[in-house]
């Protein structure tokens, strides 16, 4: 005899929690059978219970986004249980300022460069302190090459 119902394999949740999962289970929507890590991580940092009744007193349209951020920083904390996602996030601020100050470095330069203040000049003394390399020209100031050096790059001589 043929059953005419289809297998629904049980969520994340109810997997990982070893349970049957129902039809109404609120977990079923946001943590598919395919991201078991996914709910396993909130799990850990969380547990299923608070999540349970966060997500029951939440209103649906808002339920997707609070456990996309409850994953996220789930994933964080198993990572870096002491900062969690603030050391991404302060990581990727100083990154951001870091930036911020050589765009700025290369405005001023563009504009110094514009304005014709500063004289170009051959950079044979600048090449023979290198060690060699290519002949062009540079103005006087920033160093090019020790900049491109100073975050990991290799040098016009082909040193690091």
């Amino acid at each position: 005899m043929a059953s005419s119902s289809s297998y629904n394999p049980p969520c994340a949740a109810c997997k990982f929690l070893r349970r049957k999962c129902m039809p109404g289970c609120i977990f079923s929507a946001y943590f598919p059978p395919e991201e078991p890590q996914k709910f396993a991580n909130v799990h850990k940092i969380f547990g299923a219970s608070n999540v349970g009744k966060l997500l029951t007193e939440l209103l649906p349209h808002q339920r997707d986004d609070a456990v996309n951020s409850l994953a996220y920083e789930a994933e964080a904390r198993v990572r870096d249980p002491v900062y969690g996602c603030i050391g991404a996030i302060s990581f990727l601020q100083s990154q951001v300022d870091r930036l911020q100050k050589e765009l700025d470095a290369a405005n001023a330069d563009l504009i110094r460069f514009a304005c014709n203040d500063i004289q170009p000049q051959p950079l044979d003394a600048v090449n023979r302190r290198n060690g060699g390399g290519a002949r062009f020209y540079q103005t006087t100031g920033v160093q090019w090459n020790d900049i491109y050096n100073s975050y990991g790059g290799g040098g016009m001589d082909g040193s690091n």
